[in-house]
């Protein structure tokens, strides 16, 4: 057992700065020499990529690993905190949303306040104090006291208009005594983090602009003595899980990643190598054939609609994916990589080919199509393992497929809940052993699938199997 510094930045509300704050501390300690391992809250891929690139090492990214009150149970999520956290100086987790806003209005589910409970982690409270003065010590005090379980070890207060309204929060928050004020940040809209449709603009897309993360911790070191900060924290123990013996690859599998594919969890990944599988990237972007001797592919989600003239001009990486789903090699594809397995890619700049595994096509809107926890359980045996199998996940997309002829041929081996019930919205489908789906689905909440994928690959490599129909 070992102990480290660590805490949760939660937000008073989404769009407080959290972020920005988040990774400028990141960089500020990691720019000290210390070992700095990020964490997020929620189901998210864009924040982790930035935090992984605050907390560089040598110039490496760090990898940030998702925690999710929802879509992990409370052993999960603790077996993930302590395997990435234990070895570091410090642990930094971002939250999700405000501090209690999760799946409900009545419930904790999915919420940064349950995670911080379930870990034993304190809180740093993020306000956006625009427009405030004594107000925000009622706004404090009110999440201070929302709920007894939570330990606010301080807050930080954002978009500050000068030094005389930082004067006055702080002589505002005297009156709420074991709430210390840890930093007033200023209004610095340079720095902000770019927004695209679907969130935050990805490291990938806009290239790994190192010097923003420095000017993010200048920023937050301007009002915030990070020093302090961290001497305020207690110390969390951390005790590292048991890790089995490492086993030799069983399979290959290729895995797409580029500017239009990179959204992965990392411990999918990491379940998966546990399994067996040696994974090799290639970009369906830049390159004109497949690794070789390939036993699978795992195509995850993106931004295909941005790069799908690219990709529709990549013909010959195209017409070899599609043989190699021919082939009966087994293929899992998500949200963006499900959208490059159909016919056509129709964006408001035109109609794109794509992979043509699937007989249908996606079409871009202006609004979400979908957004949301989901639960699948599969209703059929399929390359995740035999019918019956549980994950949890979310879906978080503006495109949707078209109706069409094709769209017939498409039958679904999900029965999805969300929310509110049941979602009779078709999902999961099969063509061969190529598995298509918009839901991202988190591995680690049924770590069987990984373990089916895997020998789905095995066996119809050794041909022990036939191709599932």
């Amino acid at each position: 057992m070992g102990t480290v510094k660590s805490f949760i930045i939660a937000g008073t509300h989404s769009g407080c700065g959290k972020t920005s704050i988040s990774l400028g501390l990141m960089a500020a300690m990691a720019r000290r020499g210390m070992r700095v391992q990020p964490f997020k809250c929620g189901p998210d891929f864009i924040d982790p990529g930035h935090h992984g690139l605050a907390c560089a090492r040598d110039g490496e990214p760090v990898p940030s690993h998702n925690l999710d009150g929802w879509m992990l149970d409370e052993p999960t999520n603790r077996d993930i905190f302590n395997r990435y956290g234990a070895g570091c100086d410090v642990a930094v987790v971002e939250g999700v949303m405000g501090l209690f806003d999760g799946i409900s209005g009545t419930r904790e589910d999915g919420s940064t306040a349950q995670m911080a409970k379930a870990l034993g982690l304190p809180v740093i409270l993020v306000v956006d104090a625009r427009s405030m003065a004594r107000s925000a010590v009622a706004l404090v005090s009110g999440y201070a006291h929302f709920d007894a379980g939570l330990n606010i070890v301080g807050v930080i207060f954002n978009r500050v208009g000068g030094p005389s309204h930082a004067e006055l929060l702080r002589e505002a928050m005297s009156q709420l005594p074991g709430i210390p004020v840890l930093g007033c940040l200023k209004r610095d809209e340079d720095i902000s983090t770019p927004s695209r449709h679907l969130g935050l603009v990805t490291p990938d897309q806009e290239g790994p602009d190192m010097t923003r993360y420095q000017r993010l911790a200048d920023w937050v070191e301007t009002g915030v003595s990070v020093d302090e900060l961290l001497g305020a924290l207690p110390d969390i123990d951390v005790v590292p899980p048991f890790e089995p013996v490492p086993q030799l690859p069983k399979v290959t599998l290729g895995l797409a990643r580029d500017n239009a594919f990179c959204f992965y969890y990392e411990e999918n990944l990491r379940l998966l190598r546990e399994a067996g599988a040696r994974l090799v990237e290639f970009s369906p972007l830049a390159d004109t054939r497949l690794p070789d001797e390939l036993d699978g592919l795992y195509i995850g989600g993106g931004y295909p609609e941005l790069y799908a003239f690219e990709l529709g001009q990549n013909t010959k990486l195209r017409r070899e994916i599609r043989e190699f789903c021919e082939s009966g090699r087994p293929v899992y594809a998500e949200c963006g990589g499900f959208m490059y397995l159909m016919n056509d890619i129709i964006t408001g700049r035109g109609r794109y080919a794509m992979a043509g595994v699937f007989p249908v096509r996606a079409e871009m809107g202006e609004r979400f199509r979908a957004l949301g926890y989901r639960e699948v359980v599969t209703q059929a045996d399929t390359i995740l393992g035999g019918a019956g199998q549980t994950a949890r996940g979310h879906e978080f997309h503006y495109s949707a497929i078209q109706e069409e002829e094709g769209a017939a041929e498409l039958t679904p081996v999900y029965a999805m809940s969300g929310r509110k019930g049941v979602i009779e919205t078709p999902e999961g489908f099969v063509q061969g052993n190529t598995f298509g789906s918009y839901v991202h689905l988190h591995f680690a909440s049924n770590p069987a699938i990984p373990k089916a994928f895997v020998r789905a690959c095995l066996d119809v490599a050794s041909g022990n199997r036939p191709e599932i129909k």
